[in-house]
């Protein structure tokens, strides 16, 4: 079966220098993103700067100025390698799980619940790189952006398995069921009240379900 086709993403916004083309330079970048990530859950979000990931990583200010126009350049980039790796697992997941339908993908909704949260588990300063695309106002549009981006490839998915519901306020409940997932995602990472199976499964049984009444 085809995969779904993915919605085309926008252009880099003019705060991002353009990716590297190169292998070496490509993997100088992603050491520079880990090691930023790393820094950000050691210093948090007001304290870490291009000369502190610098320092750490070995090199001078100006190399780093090569990849990153700024500090904020910087925390961009790690929002959107993040958003990158996470939107990729539920892609794959649309894809496993759409041949079944809506009692498939709703009785996996725990298995990408649970991979979401893997990649922030993995991700230096993954928990870290969440609360700045919430908490910095030059960030907002990349957890937007990318949350619309997921919504619309679900849609894809769903609207044919309910063609009886309006479009528009699919898309709607679509939405606000990733944005859901997403703190869920955080929410792993900062309550240890309640057992994180427990979370898990209770946050997949409220989302498993996204069907609306016809209209």
């Amino acid at each position: 079966m085809p995969t779904a086709k993915r919605p085309k993403r926008k252009a880099e916004p003019a705060a991002l220098r353009a990716a590297p083309i190169q292998e070496r330079a490509k993997q100088t970048r992603d050491r520079l993103l880990d090691i930023a990530g790393e820094l950000l859950g050691e210093v948090g979000i007001e304290r870490i700067s291009t000369n502190m990931i610098a320092a750490r990583a070995g090199v001078s200010p100006a190399a780093l100025y090569r990849y990153f126009k700024d500090k904020y350049g910087v925390l961009e980039a790690l929002g959107r390698r993040l958003m990158d790796r996470q939107n990729a697992l539920l892609f794959a997941w649309l894809d496993t799980h759409k041949a079944g339908g809506l009692d498939a993908l709703g009785a996996h909704t725990a298995e990408l619940l649970r991979g979401t949260a893997e990649i922030t588990d993995n991700e230096p300063g993954g928990v870290w790189i969440l609360r700045a695309l919430r908490a910095v106002p030059q960030l907002s549009h990349v957890r937007v952006e990318s949350h619309r981006e997921v919504t619309d490839a679900m849609l894809e998915v769903y609207a044919p398995l309910l063609p009886k519901v309006n479009k528009r306020r699919l898309w709607q409940r679509l939405r606000m069921t990733v944005e859901y997932g997403y703190a869920i995602d955080e929410m792993l990472h900062e309550e240890d009240r309640i057992p994180r199976e427990d979370v898990l499964r209770e946050a997949a049984a409220m989302l498993g379900n996204v069907q609306l009444e016809d209209e």
